[in-house]
């Protein structure tokens, strides 16, 4: 086992027409920040964006993969509903309840150059799990 530990991290994935999100990290609720700030990372550079509105962002779920679409989805509809891009985010996970804070700002469009719009998070390569490493791994595809 590599004893060393993994920085939390984030990548995307191809799927057809669409686009994977993933996040890596030591434990689940950093893979879930990680996915998300991959989610980010599909519609701007999330280094243009800074952290002037606060989200707060709870959702439930039976389990860990179906959480982890309902999370995606809230931020989806946040954004979408108000004008927002997240750069960064705090997740906490307790049984089957997520409780998270979403730091952003409003969309600038010339600014932050928007590429897409994301229309949701799908069940299309759904997975969260402990990796043989102890590391998390938390993705799918987000239809855009």
């Amino acid at each position: 086992m590599n004893s060393k530990p993994t920085t939390p991290h984030w990548e995307h994935f191809e799927h057809q027409a669409d686009i994977g999100i993933r996040g890596i990290a030591p434990t689940l609720e950093q893979a879930f920040e990680q996915a998300a700030v991959a989610m980010t990372a599909v519609v701007t550079d999330p280094d243009l964006l800074t952290a002037s509105k606060v989200v707060s962002i709870h959702c439930e779920a039976p389990d860990t993969e179906l959480l982890f679409v309902n999370w995606i989805n809230e931020l989806i509809y946040q954004m979408s509903v108000h004008g927002l891009l997240f750069k960064r985010y705090q997740v906490s996970i307790k049984n089957d309840t997520l409780s998270a804070t979403a730091f952003g700002v409003a969309v600038d469009r010339q600014k932050h150059q928007p590429a897409v719009e994301i229309k949701g998070a799908t069940f299309t390569e759904l997975r969260v799990y402990q990796q043989a490493d102890g590391t998390w791994l938390a993705q799918c595809v987000v239809d855009v």
